[in-house]
């Protein structure tokens, strides 16, 4: 079949999941990723005649989204920041407002002399790549407790050609970390009660220990990280944060002697966090 009668026939099978915008940019995604099309290439090739392979990579891959399986789990592959990141079942899938943390980071430093930036639980490692890329000065950390994770992480910097080191260690079991310019970090922050409102592809394809935490215990990470980098009182600390729980994070900010900015993404809320000692 043609590329346009394909485009009908994909829309019409995951109609239940997805509106037809969306559906149209993930079959785009599809085509991008597992066919190596370019973003011109879907448009010019709308008339054409698929190839008994690509029809096949892409019937295989809307089975996939038919059972709310993330499309970047399908492809393997997430957009983030102009670079492009492997992800599995084991990683978070970097989100855009993420990308905004990295961007705020990147442009209230992008002057700053070899800056010592440490990433807590990197993930895909799509935070600490992107700021060693974006400040190419930087001498960039990375921490996560999850091996697997710590492994496409590792591949992705190598891949991208990021100087990104890498440690395998548990920030809430940890007494003490080194000085450093910037601390990042975008923890689990979802609390269980919210699990009734996350859509059935996060919620049963991503890593949980990298989403959720306990109701009466939400702000857990960012007490441990403001605890461990409160001896160094030049330290600039970023967070990512619950657009539900703003006003609670930086009063623990406060709390802890801190002085705090929270900062909206492009929808609005109250989604990163900024700390500092006076």
């Amino acid at each position: 079949m043609t590329l346009e009668t394909f485009k009908t026939y994909f829309q019409e099978e995951i109609a239940a999941l997805y509106a037809p915008q969306e559906s149209h940019r993930l079959l785009q995604i599809l085509c991008e990723d597992l066919l190596q099309w370019s973003k011109s290439q879907y448009f010019i090739k709308s008339g054409d005649l698929l190839t008994t392979q690509e029809e096949t990579t892409l019937i295989q891959a809307l089975k996939g989204l038919k059972s709310s399986k993330p499309v970047q789990y399908i492809t393997g592959l997430a957009h983030f920041y102009g670079h492009i990141f492997n992800v599995t079942k084991d990683t978070l899938i970097p989100r855009q407002e993420t990308e905004e943390l990295v961007h705020l980071i990147i442009q209230e430093h992008k002057n700053a002399v070899l800056p010592r930036i440490l990433d807590i639980g990197s993930g895909s490692g799509c935070i600490a790549i992107s700021l060693a890329l974006g400040l190419p000065c930087s001498k960039v950390d990375a921490l996560d407790f999850a091996v697997k994770a710590l492994q496409v992480a590792q591949e992705n910097a190598k891949i991208l050609n990021a100087t990104v080191r890498f440690i395998e260690q548990d920030i809430l079991k940890t007494s003490t970390i080194d000085a450093y310019d910037i601390v990042v970090s975008n923890p689990p922050y979802v609390r269980e009660l919210e699990k009734v409102a996350i859509h059935s592809n996060v919620l049963d394809h991503e890593p949980h220990t990298a989403l959720f935490v306990e109701n009466d215990d939400a702000l857990v990470f960012y007490n441990k990280v403001l605890t461990l980098t409160k001896p160094h009182v030049n330290t600039l600390v970023y967070f990512e944060i619950n657009q539900y729980l703003g006003s609670e994070v930086l009063s623990l900010a406060q709390l802890l002697g801190y002085t705090a900015a929270i900062h909206k993404d492009l929808n609005g809320n109250d989604r990163m966090m900024k700390c500092w000692q006076d």
